[in-house]
């Protein structure tokens, strides 16, 4: 089975023969989709699925951090309207309709409160540097004028940070190092926001993980870094392979800091599973 472009869309081949097509016409934040058909023999052999399901997938349609809008023509008939439901669309406004709101995730609450909070940062640290997903976001944060570090352990995931900045024309200074030893990088008292996000490298050996032994020494450095007003946070994690030690350490750690110098927020999902990432919030006063 192969999925091949064409001029309207897409055409679905099994060997050499066409089985299905579909015409597609890209949206800003999805596709409208004006038709979608398999060939008699074929159907319901989830052959309609597989393509309608392409389609999704290339358009955006999975993409948990996107908001998302997919239009197709009513059915003609209740099974074919079954089939469009089961992929969630829905009647409205004489089409048929698929919008998907953004997952609230753990790394966009943090995201989010950071660039409400520090709308102007001027010197940023990334101390797990991962994919350079939280690097590139304290690049856009920052602008041009601004200053961003980042730090792993990991030759790889500074490679791929790397490449991920390159990529999106964005530059960070990128360190090799232990976040433990990240006040040789910065002066105390002169970050605007410090970001841990714990755990492994995605898409790596994920016998590799980060431990309490490092990591605390790490958020105590970024307190000494961190201006006053500024803000560290920290997503924790838990699970078979890793456990729950960090996890536990850190907030041990988080709710044993004084009230008198320092603001914690754990933000628990109160309805996500024990394991689901915690993001963390220290403001410091």
């Amino acid at each position: 089975m192969k999925l091949s472009v064409t001029a309207g869309g897409f055409a679905l081949y099994k060997e050499s023969d066409i089985i299905g097509q579909c015409s597609v016409t890209p949206a800003p934040k999805g596709a409208d989709i004006a038709s979608l058909s398999i060939l008699p023999q074929w159907r319901r052999k989830g052959y309609g699925s597989y393509l309608l399901k392409e389609i999704l997938r290339r358009f955006g349609g999975y993409d948990r951090e996107a908001a998302t809008v997919f239009t197709a023509p009513l059915p003609a008939d209740e099974g074919e309207g079954l089939f469009w439901k089961k992929f969630g669309f829905v009647p409205e406004g004489g089409r048929l309709c698929r919008r998907r709101t953004p997952d609230l995730t753990a790394v966009r609450l943090v995201q989010d409160y950071l660039a409400a909070h520090l709308p102007h940062a001027a010197l940023c640290i990334d101390a797990t540097c991962g994919n350079g997903g939280d690097t590139a976001f304290l690049c856009r944060l920052v602008g041009p004028e601004g200053r961003v570090l980042g730090f792993d352990i990991q030759p790889e995931a500074i490679a791929s940070t790397r490449a991920r900045l390159e990529t999106q024309g964005l530059a960070a200074e990128l360190f090799c190092d232990s976040h433990a030893n990240l006040l040789h990088h910065v002066r105390p008292g002169t970050a605007d926001i410090v970001m841990f996000n714990f755990g492994w490298l995605p898409g790596a050996d994920h016998r590799v993980f980060s431990t309490a032994d490092s990591s605390i020494p790490a958020l105590e450095a970024a307190l000494t870094a961190l201006r006053p007003g500024g803000v560290l946070s920290a997503i924790l994690y838990s699970g078979r392979v890793i456990g729950t030690g960090e996890k536990q350490s850190i907030l041990g750690w988080l709710r044993a800091l004084p009230l008198e110098k320092y603001t914690v927020l754990v933000c628990d999902f109160a309805n996500w599973a024990d394991t689901a990432p915690l993001p963390c919030l220290v403001l410091k006063k």
